[in-house]
């Protein structure tokens, strides 16, 4: 599955990082973009995913009770796709020290020009309608992300081609501080690029999005499910059963190429709308049957984590603890190496 995902080969040391926001219920999207990957991904590296819930301030400071409430819904999404806390790492950004004390040395490598240089978050502040009211935290994120990588020494991260930008930044802070210190501290990280397309909203004008309110949940109701496939842009100039369609950007047939198990019964569709005679009504069916047929066994096994509590703490403060580990060697080997571990022998816990 690697190979037919991704266009990096894996190597035997590779170190992988990922993860998500927690702002919202994760979706369809995610699903095939991010954590079926994942899934497969945990058979063969090392891998950490990171609950960003302090990235996730950076344009939600406003409201930071959503970002709280909204973890543990993200890790009963992770326990009900399949990531294993067994062979994958989950922790929780807030609760690991070494990635709110990083930051603090890297800012004072990066200029503020570049920062507003890259594209990424140029384009974020555009989409976001930041540029009247833009945080700190938000126009910084990238140095943010890039102790984040480093900090798990993780070579490899899997993004979509728009945040190629922010691990160059990654790149240039490890190259610095390496060169700096005079020695290899940090190791350059390369991009996981998916080959999988990013999955379009119900409405056909946008991808998949929590804020733009065209998503399907992982936890979706069977009547949400199927109210929102029927919502779903078709083919405008499709009026009649028997009018010729057009499977290019219809919404429909993108969920079907996606999520349907038999590829020759979609191409067999495909060609039959074409040629006319086959109706919206009836590829909707098909779709919203492939779908409830996909998140009903997710949102039985997500409702069933949700309603043990304890567990999900557990499995977050778990992983988090090993996430504290390991990123603390990194951070004190920064810190020993720009002479600041002068109080490195002293167990300052100790009363």
């Amino acid at each position: 599955m690697t190979q037919k995902i991704y266009n990096t080969a894996l190597k035997s040391n590779d170190r992988i990082l990922t993860g998500d926001r927690p702002t919202g219920p994760l979706h369809l999207g995610h699903l095939v973009g991010s954590l079926q990957p994942r899934v497969e991904l945990q058979r063969h590296c090392p891998q950490t995913v990171l609950i960003a819930d302090l990235q996730a301030l950076t344009d939600n400071g406003h409201q930071p009770q959503m970002v709280a409430d909204n973890v543990l819904n993200v890790v009963a999404d992770y326990l009900a796709v399949g990531i294993d806390p067994g062979r994958t790492t989950i922790a929780l950004q807030s609760a690991i020290p070494a990635l709110s004390e990083l930051p603090m040395y890297y800012s004072n490598l990066v200029t503020v020009g570049r920062l507003s240089r890259n594209p990424t978050v140029k384009s974020e502040i555009r989409q976001k309608g930041l540029s009247e009211s833009l945080p700190v935290g938000f126009f910084t994120y990238p140095i943010s992300q890039a102790a984040d990588i480093t900090a798990f020494q993780a070579t490899l991260v899997p993004v979509g081609e728009d945040q190629i930008p922010m691990l160059e930044q990654t790149n240039e802070i490890v190259r610095r501080i390496n060169s700096i210190t005079g020695e290899e501290l940090l190791t350059e990280c390369r991009p996981l690029l998916s080959h999988m397309p990013r999955l379009p909203g119900t409405g056909g004008q946008a991808k998949m999005s929590k804020t733009l309110g065209n998503a399907i949940s992982l936890g979706a109701k069977p009547d949400l499910i199927q109210k929102a496939v029927e919502s779903m842009y078709t083919d405008p100039g499709h009026v009649q059963v028997n009018d010729p369609g057009q499977v290019e950007g219809n919404v429909v047939f993108t969920y079907l190429d996606v999520f349907h198990p038999d590829k020759s019964e979609v191409d067999e569709l495909k060609a039959h709308y074409r040629r006319g005679g086959l109706g919206d009504r009836k590829t909707k069916r098909i779709l919203n049957d492939v779908l409830q047929e996909l998140l009903t066994p997710i949102r039985e096994r997500r409702e069933q984590l949700l309603s043990d509590r304890t567990y999900l703490i557990e499995v977050l403060q778990e992983g988090s603890m090993r996430a504290r580990i390991e990123t603390n060697i990194t951070l004190q080997r920064i810190k020993a190496s720009f002479g600041l571990d002068l109080l490195g022998e002293l167990q300052l816990t100790q009363h």
